[in-house]
Formats: structure tokens, C-alpha cells, sequence
């Protein structure tokens, strides 16, 4: 199993405020669903509460949770990112799609960073990516988009293996 990560941040690694994402670009968004569809995606239960149809299509969801009565239609419920990943250890790749505390438990482990870097800063986010130290990965891939009339910020799609 290839353990990646997936995520838009800001400047500042900012990833969300008030359990939303922290700006739509169309762009990204088809990127998600183009690497993570007929994967694996394990995600917090309020990640998951803040998609807007529920369990992603075409994806095995995975939900991590402290509630251990939690029953969630199109996902299977996990108590810890170790269980799940246990259980998902015969998938291909496996994304990890946030939360914040999430992705903390998974960085020092992923194999994988698939960045959305949005080339602004957002001062009203509540939710931070954890610090990347960049010395540890090695930079596969980077396609700039600048901003136009779907998309309201630069940003640049950056592509990390360790």
C-alpha cells in the first residue's frame, strides 16, 4: 500500500475555516476526484460531515472516530488512522483527505503529498495543515494555474514522493 495525502493549503498552510474549504477552485476539485476516484480515502468524521452528498462515489470511505456506536451509510468507521490503515493494507493507495489531526498522524508516515498550493494568504482559517519539512521529499511535479474567471487565486499543483 502506497500511503499519500492530498490537500489544498494556503501561504500559510491553511486548509479550512469553519469546516469548509477555504476557497473553491473547480480546477482542484476535478484533480481530487481524478486521483482519489476507485481508491481508498480515509478521512475525520467532521471531514466527512462537511462533504456536501456524503460518502464520496466511486471511493472506499473510510471514517475515523472516537464514537465507537458511529454508523455512517457508504463508510465503514474506524477508531484510530492505525486500524483503518490495517484494514485498508491490501489497497493499491490510500489517501488521506483530512482532517487536521489527520493529517498530522499520517505525515510522518505518507509516501505521497499530492499539494494544491493556493498562492494566498487566508487570515480567517481555523484549520492548519501541519509543517512539512520539505527536506524530506523530493519534488516530482508542478503545474501552475493562474488565477482567471473560475478561479479566484493562483495556485500550483505540486506532486511529493519521500
Amino acid at each position: 500500500m502506497n500511503l499519500s495525502i492530498i490537500v489544498a493549503l494556503g501561504k500559510n498552510n491553511e486548509i479550512g475555516k469553519g469546516n469548509n474549504l477555504l476557497c473553491r477552485l473547480p480546477a482542484d476539485l476535478k484533480r481530487f476526484k481524478e486521483i482519489t476516484s476507485g481508491h481508498a480515502v480515509v478521512m475525520g468524521r467532521k471531514t466527512f460531515e462537511s462533504l456536501p452528498n456524503g460518502a464520496l462515489p466511486n471511493r472506499k470511505n473510510s471514517v475515523i472516530s472516537r464514537n465507537k456506536d458511529l454508523k455512517i451509510e457508504g463508510a465503514t468507521v474506524y477508531s484510530s488512522l492505525d486500524y483503518a490503515l490495517i484494514k485498508l493494507m491490501d489497497e493499491e493507495e490510500v489517501f488521506i483527505i483530512g482532517g487536521s489531526q489527520i493529517y498530522q498522524q499520517a505525515l510522518p508516515i505518507a509516501d505521497k503529498l499530492y499539494l494544491t498550493k493556493i498562492h494566498a494568504e487566508f487570515p480567517e482559517a481555523d484549520v492548519f495543515f501541519p509543517e512539512i519539512n520539505y527536506q524530506e521529499w523530493r519534488e516530482v511535479s508542478r503545474k501552475i494555474h493562474l488565477a482567471d474567471e473560475r478561479h479566484a487565486y493562483s495556485f500550483s499543483f505540486v506532486e511529493y514522493e519521500r
